[in-house]
């Protein structure tokens, strides 16, 4: 029977996939902060400090599993090598490479897959201090929702928006196909094998509300064409019949759905209000299984009430517009329901 199991936002977790921040954040410099989608450089001690706490939190409630800890179990083995090596060495070919992956053990051939691998740069690179790398390092993996989507017993493996992220696509999915932790009914569908470009999708947009229904964000970083393919394949294999679907616009502060909405209880939800309600209130569309096309409804919570899932907002920054906009840049909607 799969271990894998999630059909809401707000069900009580029994257990987490997280990834500690490690070397690969001091790849972030503020000359290549845009080139890793980061807005400001981040202090590694103070980032490992708060993902502490925030593991804590979770072991009170969930078996946590660490990234990094449970690729080293089951990189010893020579499939799972052979799977890393091979798909890597496909974007990135070098002999170089290869022989330095061949010969490290377990815990460095991990390491060096999250934190990356620097090129053999020639006597100019090195004399300019511009020797670049040539497996890219991971700073984002921490945001293991992206990359590692469940609906029901089924795995997606995210495909992601921008190449720097690609790495992590193959080390989720090394997860969900070799080990037990993560026996799933399946993996649906496969960003790490997506080769077309307008095919992008990430777990930030995916919100499973109900079995049979789901919340998507058309956004900057999963496209039309991705969420179709998905709405065929949840209705092909899995219990969910509605999925509505909201058009996030082109900011930078609403990259992914999460970034202005979370379901925190069954009847309660997390918003960004500017988006929700009022004049500049998003466009929201339904889709239906068995149903031709989609509908056009006139808000978020209308398009909920029409599928017997009403939601009261909780305005994040309360009622005032300036206290609004600052919460949410610090992203004030991104919380986390435990139980």
């Amino acid at each position: 029977m799969p271990r894998v199991h999630v059909t809401s936002e707000i069900g009580a977790l029994r257990s987490v996939l997280v990834h500690t921040p490690g070397k690969e954040l001091v790849a972030v410099t503020p000359g290549t902060r845009e080139d890793y989608l980061y807005d400001d450089i981040i202090d590694l001690e103070i980032a490992q400090r708060e993902h502490r706490r925030l593991v804590a939190v979770l072991e009170r409630f969930a078996d946590v599993h660490e990234v990094r800890d449970t690729l080293v179990e089951i990189a010893g083995r020579p499939e799972v090598r052979e799977f890393l090596t091979t798909r890597a060495l496909e974007v990135i070919p070098s002999d170089a490479l290869a022989k330095q992956m061949a010969a490290l053990s377990s815990e460095d051939f991990v390491a060096l897959m999250v934190e990356g691998a620097l090129e053999d740069g020639g006597p100019i690179a090195r004399a300019l201090n511009e020797v670049a790398y040539a497996l890219p390092p991971l700073p984002n993996l921490f945001f293991t929702r992206d990359v590692g989507i469940v609906i029901g017993e089924h795995a997606i493996i995210g495909s992601m928006r921008h190449g720097v992220r690609w790495t992590e696509e193959l080390l989720i999915k090394a997860l969900f196909r070799y080990d037990q932790k993560f026996e799933n009914g399946g993996i649906l569908y496969d960003g790490s094998d997506e080769k077309r470009s307008n095919y992008t999708l990430e777990g930030g947009d995916v919100h499973p509300i109900r079995p049979d229904l789901l919340v998507l964000g058309f956004s900057e970083r999963s496209s039309p064409a991705a969420l179709d393919l998905l709405c065929d394949l949840v209705f092909a294999n899995c219990n969910v019949t509605d999925v509505i679907i909201v058009v996030l616009p082109a900011e930078r502060t609403a990259i992914h759905l999460d970034m202005i909405f979370t379901q925190v209880d069954r009847e309660l939800c997390i918003v960004y209000p500017p988006h929700f309600v009022g004049p500049e209130r998003l466009a929201v569309l339904h889709r239906r299984k068995r149903s031709k096309g989609v509908k056009e409804v006139p808000n978020f919570f209308a398009a909920m009430q029409a599928v017997d899932q009403p939601l009261e907002p909780i305005f994040c920054g309360g009622n005032q517009r300036t206290v609004q906009e600052r919460e949410q840049w610090s992203s004030a909607c991104n919380s986390f329901a435990v139980r």
